[in-house]
């Protein structure tokens, strides 16, 4: 609780965000009193250009929006996950996610794919001075939309990805790493054509063995994560993004090490109707270690944070 209550403003706003969802889905439900419970929507008609044309997926840094892509469409990724500064000496991290999409049907997309990994840490403690890059493991993203923006006041996809790992991302060791992450993706149209935010509540879990000394540790994570964006043009917007986020010891969440507080600009842009770029560079602006009165945690987490991601639709 200690870690939480360091923080109110980043759960406050959390909350009114999650809270205004919540309150539209009710609004929406009280506008329609003729539906009955399990009677499917209409499909939706004459859709706004936002709803045509601007793919929320990736328009929000690290957040993501509800959309998943129409029936049949494959899409290719690279995502390009940065991770630099420490309390002391010198350390970089690179972790690299190559996917290919494809969207099985209106709610559900399936998107296998593998990783690579580098890092430079130099006179880091606590950490082996490490210079390498690797490939580090393989993962399966399923993601099923729940509710659809298009026919509703926001969007909710639901998001899982088991994977496996031999390297690990922040140290460069060898490692035999098995777990999943999970999410719930909430997103809306603020405003018609021009402004959208997103909301997402991420968890991580997973079991790793240490090659070396083949001993197991479990540990988790849980993200709370908000962001705007605006379309200067339909092919290009830019926002901001904040991601409170808790690192425990045991896979269930079950011992608190330590939070932060990242909050950055994101950037979007079509380059054509195949080709687009996004990210966002985030710095950690709040946190705390257990144990450790310093400012900020950089035990758990860095200094800044970035992301570069393309996408190539087919």
């Amino acid at each position: 609780m200690s870690g939480i209550l360091s923080f109110p403003r980043a759960v406050a706003a959390a909350t009114i965000v999650a809270s205004q969802l919540a309150s539209c889905a009710l609004a929406h439900a009280d506008d329609k009193p003729g539906r009955t419970t399990g009677t499917p929507p209409k499909p939706a008609q004459n859709l706004s250009s936002a709803h045509a044309e601007i793919d929320t997926e990736h328009i929000f840094g690290f957040s993501m929006g509800s959309d998943i892509g129409k029936p049949g469409e494959i899409e290719v990724e690279f995502e390009n996950v940065g991770a630099f500064g420490k309390r002391s000496g010198s350390y970089a991290a690179w972790a690299n996610l190559n996917q290919v999409k494809y969207t099985v049907s209106d709610n559900f997309r399936i998107a296998p794919g593998f990783s690579l990994g580098g890092q430079h840490i130099s006179g880091v403690p606590g950490l082996a001075d490490h210079r390498d890059l690797a490939f580090s493991g393989v993962a399966l993203e399923l993601r099923y939309k729940l509710v659809d923006r298009a026919v509703a006041p926001f969007g909710l996809t639901l998001h899982a990805q088991p994977g496996w790992s031999r390297i690990d991302d922040a140290t460069g060791l060898h490692i035999a790493q098995y777990g999943a992450e999970f999410a719930a993706l909430f997103d809306r149209e603020l405003v018609k054509d021009r402004l959208f935010a997103a909301f997402n509540v991420w968890y991580g879990t997973g079991g790793t063995r240490e090659i070396v000394t083949n001993l197991w540790r479990h540990d988790s994570e849980m993200q709370l994560q908000a962001a705007i964006s605006y379309a200067v043009q339909p092919d290009l917007l830019f926002g901001l993004g904040v991601r409170y986020a808790r690192a425990y010891d045991g896979g269930a969440l079950d011992r608190f090490l330590g939070d932060a507080v990242f909050a950055g600009p994101t950037f979007s842009y079509s380059i054509s109707k195949e080709v687009g770029i996004s990210g966002t560079w985030q710095m950690q602006v709040a946190g705390k270690a257990l144990g450790d009165n310093r400012s900020l945690n950089l035990e758990q987490f860095e200094r800044h944070q970035a992301l570069l991601r393309i996408n190539l639709h087919f």
